[in-house]
């Protein structure tokens, strides 16, 4: 499992954007989101396309850091959040201060958890790290992409989304410019400049990486207190 831990930006001069992030997060993924303390979310997610999906949602609009984690999780099935413990959630904990320092570059970051007993770190455990960044690489590269769209470019692959998932058809081009009230032209060229199509691409690949850095975390996980 992977512990996401969202904190909202510049929450002491904005309106409480919780509420709304996690009502939209329960319609992305089953897995349950709630407030952790003050202006922060958190979530055990289970699979990692929709972390890559609850992260590309959060980043789109600018006011959000996002911390991924990746490590043990003790949490019973069905159980809250606040009541978890595992280093996956110390590592989720890391990850969101790690974005918050991450100035101009996308406010994401994916940690891996210290698995070994005590200070011991297991050889091979640096596998987990390598590959956590490297998860967080292409998740920051798509992420640029998402926070560069216009307002014009998401009403019209919102729509896409809705009528073809990451796919890209004539039809529904054709469809999108008859409910929007705009050429087909027009679509195409939204299309293009947001980078749709190269965004849909990525995230396997995205998501790929993160299964593999939590296969190298658990792979030198402590028996006795692996992941539940």
């Amino acid at each position: 499992m992977y512990v996401l831990t969202i904190d909202q930006r510049g929450s002491t001069t904005d309106v409480d954007r919780v509420p709304g992030l996690i009502a939209a997060l329960h319609s992305l993924a089953p897995d349950p989101f709630e407030r952790s303390v003050g202006d922060e979310l958190q979530g055990v997610v289970e699979q990692a396309a929709d972390v890559v999906d609850i992260a590309l949602h959060a980043l789109r609009d600018g006011h959000w850091y996002v911390g991924i984690g990746i490590g043990a999780v003790q949490l019973a099935r069905g159980g809250s959040p606040r009541e978890g413990s595992g280093s996956g959630f110390v590592a989720a904990r890391k990850a969101v201060d790690i974005a918050k320092g991450a100035a101009a570059q996308v406010p994401l970051s994916v940690v891996s958890g210290s698995m070994g007993r005590g200070r011991d770190i297991p050889p091979g455990a640096g596998e987990g790290a390598m590959s956590s960044a490297n998860a967080q690489a292409v998740l920051r590269l798509i992420g640029r992409v998402v926070q560069q769209r216009t307002p014009a470019q998401w009403r019209v692959v919102d729509l896409l989304r809705v009528l073809d998932g990451g796919h890209v058809r004539h039809g529904s081009q054709k469809q999108v410019a008859r409910e929007l009230g705009i050429s087909e032209q027009s679509v195409s060229r939204a299309v293009l400049r947001s980078g749709w199509q190269e965004e849909w691409a990525a995230r396997p690949a995205a998501a790929m990486l993160l299964e593999y850095a939590h296969a190298r975390v658990l792979a030198h996980s402590d028996p006795v207190k692996g992941e539940q």
